[in-house]
């Protein structure tokens, strides 16, 4: 079974800094672009960060420019969001993406898989 598993998730004070992780299981991603989404109650899924498989494009939602950074490790299968400086406004889950080959890399409707997503809550 193809699935993408998050973890790292949880809650943090204004200012802090969480780091979260996305592993891939059933087949590799290695060759696909990874993005990572999040959604807040109410709102719409929205962009927070992408890389290509190469790792010769990164991508940031403005809000999160200088904040947090994407990476992977493609012979672990896995792709990482370090979050710092965290506000409260980040309060989301945060959902782990591959494969954007439907589409742009900054549109959720572009990815083939999801993960179940992880919650993060940062309290002012």
């Amino acid at each position: 079974q193809v699935q993408l598993v998050e973890s790292g998730g949880g809650l943090v004070q204004a200012g802090g800094s969480l780091r979260l992780s996305c592993a891939a299981s059933g087949r590799t991603f290695s060759r696909n672009t990874m993005g990572w989404f999040r959604q807040a109650p109410g709102l719409d899924r929205e962009f927070v960060a992408a890389m290509t498989w190469s790792g010769s494009i990164t991508s940031y939602a403005d809000s999160v420019k200088g904040r947090f950074t994407i990476s992977r490790d493609n012979a672990k299968d896995t792709v990482y969001l370090q979050m710092n400086s965290l506000k409260p406004e980040d309060t989301a889950v945060y959902y782990c993406a591959a494969d954007s080959s439907r589409g742009s890399l900054y549109y959720a409707t572009s990815y083939r898989l999801w993960g179940q997503g992880t919650q993060v809550t940062v309290s002012s």
